[in-house]
């Protein structure tokens, strides 16, 4: 049943890995952009990198942690299992969403500092 159950969250991890991801990497150019003053050939670098890191971690997290699973023996305990593991996925997701738009606002935040003191 533990080979059913990776089957399931690996499926779910994917999905929602790469579908976070293309979500982040369409809409966060915008913010990448604004902090490099409109350097589009950099914006689209740094993009890409960010892209292929966050597919790294979470990925890489997602296939470590079935290292730690139990022995599952009903369709409950599957269930279960699937949905703790995938929560900490996205909970994870979430927190590299935010730690990357903390960074970018504070970025933006140190540019417009220095815009400012230099006028």
């Amino acid at each position: 049943m533990n080979v059913l159950a990776y089957v399931f969250y690996l499926l779910i991890t994917y999905v929602i890995t790469v579908r976070t991801g293309l979500v982040f990497y369409r809409n966060g150019k915008v913010y990448i952009k604004a902090v490099l003053k409109g350097d589009e050939q950099l914006t689209d670098f740094i993009n890409k990198m960010l892209l292929t890191g966050y597919y790294l971690v979470n990925l890489g997290y997602a296939a470590t942690m079935i290292r730690w699973w139990k022995s599952i023996e009903s369709f409950s305990a599957l269930l279960s299992t699937v949905g703790v593991m995938t929560g900490r996925i996205m909970l994870t997701l979430a927190l590299i969403h935010f730690f990357n738009m903390a960074v970018i606002y504070f970025i933006s935040r140190s540019n417009n500092h220095l815009i400012n003191h230099t006028t």
